[in-house]
């Protein structure tokens, strides 16, 4: 999917989902304008500290059932874990993508993960995405200013470690919810020059359209996107919960899928700006026949 996008000059999108109706949206909006497109989940957010216990991964890997119903290429990826038995979990449950993320490790111990995730992935035909660099971190949280990704350093870390595409930082900031990032054209191109595997760009929220497009032009094969989706969905939730009160029926706000359900809001909210995005990246109408598969 990612070298076809290199060789089209357009990207595919990683619209990240975190429950069925998000998931749902993501996939429509491909199917509605034959677009590739990458679903899944964030494995950091699954198992998180904040959590009460750590989410039962295969609930979600058993999304995957329904994509294969999909009539567009749908690869599912299981986002930015550290943990490498939630990875080879993730592989076992049908994930054919996965991401080791590096945030708040340092460079040694980064690549081992990348490594063993690698020797996992490979026999099962598995796609392993990393990152070189630190993103800074928007949202009202910090971890310093980040670090950008060094073209010769790309390299050697590629070569390194067989990864399959390489996420950088070159500007792009995680969970920007408010203002854009200004993006460093030149160090893309001189990263698409040393590496030759597909470059991703997490962060994609914090892009304007006009940026995101300059960076499809200079190589860019992959966008991460899910502030901004999330942003989406709760506003659509809010004000279609604002409809609702004691003592109207819960089930016409709440499962029956009508102009009213809260959960249908949300869903098209997402869905109409995962159209955008796809627009933008460019990979509308890249599919001209009908897939029954997750790929």
């Amino acid at each position: 999917m990612l070298a076809e996008a290199v060789r089209g000059r357009y990207a595919v999108c990683y619209c990240e989902s975190w429950n069925l109706e998000s998931t749902q949206a993501v996939v429509e909006a491909a199917e509605e304008l034959r677009s590739p497109i990458i679903a899944g989940f964030n494995g950091g957010f699954l198992r998180h500290a904040r959590r009460a216990k750590a989410e039962n991964l295969a609930w979600y890997a058993s999304l995957r059932g329904a994509l294969e119903k999909a009539t567009v290429p749908v690869a599912f990826l299981l986002n930015e874990s550290d943990d490498l038995e939630q990875i080879r979990e993730g592989i076992e449950l049908g994930f054919n993508a996965v991401m080791p993320e590096n945030e708040g490790l340092g460079h040694d111990e980064h690549r081992t993960l990348v490594r063993e995730v690698v020797a996992l992935a490979r026999p099962r035909d598995v796609l392993v995405e990393a990152q070189l660099g630190v993103l800074p971190m928007g949202g009202g949280h910090s971890n310093g200013h980040g670090s950008l990704t060094d073209p010769d350093l790309a390299a050697r870390f590629v070569a390194d470690t067989g990864i399959d595409a390489l996420a950088v930082s070159v500007g792009n900031i995680h969970i920007l919810t408010e203002g854009k990032a200004e993006v460093d054209y030149s160090l893309l191109e001189r990263l698409r020059e040393r590496v030759d595997t597909p470059l991703v760009i997490h962060g994609g929220t914090g892009l304007g359209d006009d940026t995101l497009a300059e960076m499809v032009r200079l190589g860019a094969a992959k966008f991460n996107f899910g502030t901004r989706l999330k942003q989406a969905y709760l506003e659509a939730v809010r004000v279609a919960l604002g409809r609702y009160h004691v003592p109207q029926s819960p089930h016409e706000y709440l499962g029956i899928g009508g102009p009213e359900d809260i959960m249908t809001a949300g869903r098209e909210a997402v869905k109409e700006d995962v159209k955008k995005l796809l627009r933008i990246c460019g990979s509308e109408s890249k599919v001209t026949h009908d897939f029954n598969s997750v790929v």
